[in-house]
Formats: C-alpha cells, sequence, structure tokens
C-alpha cells in the first residue's frame, strides 16, 4: 500500500467516523437520552438565620438560561421571621415575574419558616415520615429580675416612652405590654396564614383550623392538601424537569459547601451562641423548637 492510498483511506475512515458520531449524538439527544438543560439544587439547612446565601443563590440560577427549574430542598425547623418572609418573596417573583419553575423537596423536617418558604413554590414533595407543618409564631423571653436581686444587681433604665423597654430581661412584664406584644405575635401569624392560603390555593378557613403550631407527617400534610405529593428528592428533580419540559435525565447543578475553618466556626459557635445567648430583642420567629 503507498502512502497516498493509506492517507486516503484514513481521512475517509476519519470523515466517516466523525460523521456517524455526529448523527448518533442527534439520535440520542432527539430521544432525550441526554439533556443540555439543568436543574438547580438549592439546600436551606438548619436554623434560617438569614437569607442572603438562598437568595444569591436564587438570583444566580433565575438568570442563568441554561437553568430551566429550581428544587429548594428544605430541610429546616425554620427561623427568623424576616429571612423567611424574604426567601418566600423571592421564590414568588421568580415563578410570577420569570416563569421558572421552582419546586419545593422536604427533607427529615420543613416546618413553620421552612414550610412558609415551601408555600411559595410550584409543587411541594414530601416523604411520608417529613415533619412539617408547625403553622405559627413564637417569641421567647427570659426574666432574669429575681436573680439579679439575689446578686445584689439593680437594673437603672431611663427611657423616652413606657414601651421602649418592651421585653427586658431586667423587669416582669405587665398585663398591657403582654397584650401589645400579642397583637404582633397575631399579626404576624395571620401573614404566616395568608401565605399558606395563598400558595397552597386552600380556603383561609382550613388552614385557620390547623394553624394552632400543630405539626404533620409528609402523609397527613398529603391528606390535608399542605403538599402535592409524597416521593424522594430525586422524585422531586424529574417533577421539576417535567413541568419545565426537559426531555430525559437533567444535568443537576448545585453550590459546593464552603468547609472552611472559618465557616464551621461561625456554622457551629457563632450562629449557636447568638440562639442561646441573643442580644435583648423582640426575636420573632417561625420556628418549631419542641
Amino acid at each position: 500500500m503507498n502512502w497516498r492510498h493509506f492517507i486516503k483511506v484514513s481521512l475517509i475512515t476519519i470523515v466517516i467516523v466523525a460523521f456517524v458520531s455526529l448523527i448518533m449524538t442527534l439520535i440520542v439527544e432527539k430521544k432525550g437520552v441526554i439533556s443540555r438543560d439543568k436543574v438547580a439544587l438549592i439546600r436551606i439547612e438548619g436554623v434560617i438565620l438569614s437569607s442572603k446565601d438562598v437568595i444569591e443563590q436564587l438570583k444566580k440560577y433565575d438568570k442563568d438560561p441554561t437553568v430551566k427549574a429550581i428544587v429548594l430542598r428544605i430541610d429546616s425547623p425554620g427561623g427568623g421571621v424576616v429571612p423567611a418572609q424574604e426567601i418566600y418573596e423571592e421564590v414568588k417573583k421568580i415563578r410570577d415575574k420569570n416563569g421558572k419553575k421552582v419546586v419545593a423537596s422536604m427533607g427529615s423536617m420543613a416546618a413553620s419558616g421552612g414550610y412558609y418558604i415551601a408555600c411559595a413554590t410550584e409543587k411541594i414533595v414530601a416523604n411520608s415520615g417529613s415533619i412539617t407543618g408547625s403553622i405559627g409564631v413564637v417569641l421567647e423571653l427570659a426574666n432574669i429580675e429575681k436573680l439579679m436581686e439575689k446578686i445584689g444587681v439593680k437594673s437603672i433604665v431611663i427611657k423616652s416612652g413606657k414601651y421602649k423597654d418592651i421585653g427586658s430581661v431586667f423587669k416582669e412584664m405587665s398585663t398591657e405590654e403582654r397584650r401589645l406584644l400579642q397583637s404582633v405575635i397575631d399579626d404576624i401569624h395571620q401573614q404566616f396564614i395568608d401565605a399558606v392560603a395563598e400558595g397552597r390555593k386552600l380556603k383561609r378557613e382550613k388552614v385557620v383550623a390547623i394553624a394552632d403550631g400543630r405539626i404533620f407527617t409528609g402523609k397527613l400534610a398529603k391528606e390535608m392538601g399542605l403538599i402535592d405529593t409524597l416521593g424522594t428528592l430525586e422524585d422531586t428533580i424529574k417533577l421539576a424537569a417535567e413541568l419545565s419540559g426537559i426531555k430525559g435525565e437533567p444535568k443537576v447543578v448545585t453550590e459546593e459547601k464552603k468547609l472552611g475553618i472559618l465557616s464551621i466556626l461561625k456554622g457551629t459557635l457563632i450562629d449557636g451562641i447568638s440562639k442561646e445567648y441573643p442580644q435583648r430583642k423582640i426575636n420573632l420567629q417561625y420556628i418549631y423548637s419542641p
């Protein structure tokens, strides 16, 4: 075999292989075996103290045209009222204004503020044993007035109005102060009820009847219309893909957790201390804390 013939055969072989590969790729993509479209996975775990990281991820994936749907994996007892509301509003914005599908997947627990966030999504999927519900608001305050008396320390307060030090740990709460705080709690509770009724398309009276802080399993929640279906995280990803028109197996993208020493210390020590020993402030929470 001369060199010219060898080169000619080689070139023809390369062209044929390339052509066959192209045809096979087109066939596979047409059948939906491979999909270039993505489903983004955002994890909401632990006590919700801030909305910053979750909202940044939501905005990032909302702007990405290759991300067709977003799955929120919620494994949280809830947390601060405002962070939960901020995440809820951002999810609603993505759904209502931009039309991108957002679906919730419940882990071991998606209660109170965790459930509040889930109500903003297109569909909610839970395991039959997931703990959810706990529709309510809690405010916990300490009173160390007697302890201060025992150790001989007295608090002196100079204020501009009679309610300025409401919730102070250094004095007994008056009936009037308790009534005022209860009215604030009741208002925020009504906001929670409205969010559930709107998100789940339930009659408000039905939500009011169960919005007393009680918890439900995923199975019971489905029977009451609080979630849509029972299933795993994998089932939720498939559902999100179907809702957004993705054919075949979607590519799942997610942000890796930072495991640096500073982030570990912040997550375990600093957040733990701030939760157990908060500064004197009205710390309203959508949280399930048995």
